[in-house]
């Protein structure tokens, strides 16, 4: 085990799945990762790098607590949790978008106090806050579009890829929010103590980004 070896902690699931690709390109063998089965630590015998399978908001709290030094999590994390690590990269990957949805006869501009279900209360509360609107927020875990189907709430505020279980669920968009990118965020006392380390990642990465973005245009 090398003496700098540094700790990623890396968003399981769909960004776990995009990611891989992209580790791959910059010359990272992620074959452990591929083959995980149900382990959720990797730690390499040939590359100074340990990964840590976790959920989304759980590499926020890792990063926060100096348990991984690097984190790979969506936008949508960081600014629900409020995240003080530095930020270093946008992947350009795992976009969508957050919205307002409900069902047709919803009015966004009807006087009432409204109630508005989400699984990000602090970004919903800006998004009123910024309109000027008093609302009620829910807290839900599960499938949002359920909240204004079932009378549990006027409307949502929830993430979407491309807006189809959206419609599926006979919702309509009615504003759209900030948009959503997977984001490569470093622990700020993790950076002073291996900055080459860190670095030589993140450049290996960017490198990756950059080449991909140019064969989309």
């Amino acid at each position: 085990m090398t003496e700098n070896r540094i700790k990623i902690a890396l968003t399981k699931g769909r960004v776990e799945k995009q990611v891989i690709p992209v580790l791959e390109e910059a010359g990272i063998n992620c074959d452990q990762i591929r083959n995980k089965q149900r382990r959720l630590i990797f730690d390499s015998e040939t590359q100074p790098f340990e990964f840590i399978l976790a959920k989304g908001p759980d590499v926020t709290t890792f990063l926060e607590r100096g348990a991984a030094d690097i984190g790979i999590v969506g936008s949508d994390i960081l600014t629900e949790h409020q995240s003080s690590q530095y930020e270093l990269l946008d992947l350009d990957i795992g976009k969508c978008q957050f919205v307002l949805a409900s069902t047709k006869d919803f009015d966004p501009n009807a006087a009432k106090r409204k109630i508005i279900g989400t699984k990000y209360p602090l970004i919903t509360k800006r998004y009123f806050d910024r309109l000027g609107q008093d609302v009620e927020i829910i807290k839900i875990e599960g499938s949002v579009e359920l909240a204004p189907l079932t009378g549990l709430a006027d409307a949502i505020v929830d993430i979407t890829e491309t807006g189809t279980t959206i419609k599926e669920n006979n919702l309509k968009i009615f504003d759209y929010l900030d948009k959503v990118s997977t984001r490569l965020v470093v622990n700020r006392m993790a950076l002073k103590q291996h900055p080459k380390e860190i670095f030589d990642f993140v450049d290996r990465i960017k490198a990756v980004v950059e080449e991909n973005k140019e064969e989309r245009v």
